[in-house]
């Protein structure tokens, strides 16, 4: 089989799903292993892959080998994997673990391995995926698992030094999003909208800032500056929100969240 994926959580219900809806693979071309047998059970359900009733058995059977698992498990998982390991190419999609450490607790000279962070609209294809430069694949591999998520979405190859700004502005990112469209439709109940509506109108207008962003290619400024009227309603939102500092709020939203994914990686390491 070409690609097996130990866990069998959201994140990897998630790429399994886009892949064969986009028919990058064919569902017989993936397997699953996961310690929880129902958590296995409902992917193999849904997607018509293979489950494995061993990792050992997984890893025998495919060339590449997503670690989709839990960070606080990552190390118990390579070092089960490394008798197993020779010739394999290894994707990791974990949190907190540098390329470094993925080697040192994989211990297997033959394998290669590739970091990633993704981030969760890859559910709807549409995610954003940062793949480490650092890396042991060969060029055709890293292209190969490059297409494979740009299937899910936008992808950019990077240094891993980046990594935890990756993770304050995109892996991290969709959560900041979430609360200020709940934050938006609260205040439109608040105003007398019912809560439907509300939340359509919430939805799609986020949707369309979004689009209207990507395709057009201006700069946020001018887009925001578009929708200010002298003397205007938005102007007069906007104006509140730099009152209350929500720029700032944002910035240190993000700078604190890298900070803890390094501090993360720290601690995984000790």
């Amino acid at each position: 089989m070409k690609i097996g994926f130990i866990g069998a959580g959201n994140m990897a219900s998630a790429i399994i799903g886009g892949l064969i809806v986009k028919q990058f693979v064919q569902a017989d071309e993936i397997a699953v292993y996961d310690v929880s047998q129902a958590q296995m059970q409902k992917t193999v359900d849904q997607y018509s892959v293979h489950a494995m009733a061993t990792q050992e058995e997984l890893l025998k059977a495919c060339e590449f080998i997503v670690l989709a698992v839990k960070p606080v498990y990552m190390k118990a998982v390579l070092e089960q994997a490394a008798p197993y390991a020779a010739g394999k190419k290894f994707i990791s999609i974990a949190a907190g673990w540098t390329v470094k450490m993925l080697n040192r607790a994989l211990a297997a000279e033959c394998a290669t391995m590739l970091r990633c962070m993704p981030n969760t609209p890859l559910m709807v294809g549409e995610g954003f995926t940062a793949l480490c430069e650092d890396t042991t694949f060969s060029k055709e591999d890293l292209a190969w698992a490059q297409s494979l998520f740009e299937t899910l979405g936008k992808v950019a190859v990077l240094p891993e030094r980046l990594f935890d700004a990756i993770v304050a502005v995109s892996g991290s990112a969709p959560a900041y999003v979430f609360v200020f469209v709940e934050a938006l439709i609260d205040a439109g109940i608040k105003l007398g909208l019912p809560r439907d509506v509300a939340t359509k109108a919430c939805e799609q207008t986020v949707l369309g800032a979004a689009k209207l962003l990507m395709e057009t290619g201006e700069h946020p400024a001018k887009l925001k500056d578009m929708v200010c009227s002298p003397g205007g309603t938005t102007i007069e939102a906007i104006a509140s929100l730099e009152h209350s500092g929500f720029r700032n709020a944002i910035i240190q939203a993000a700078t604190v969240c890298a900070e803890k994914s390094k501090k993360l990686s720290e601690q995984t390491a000790d």
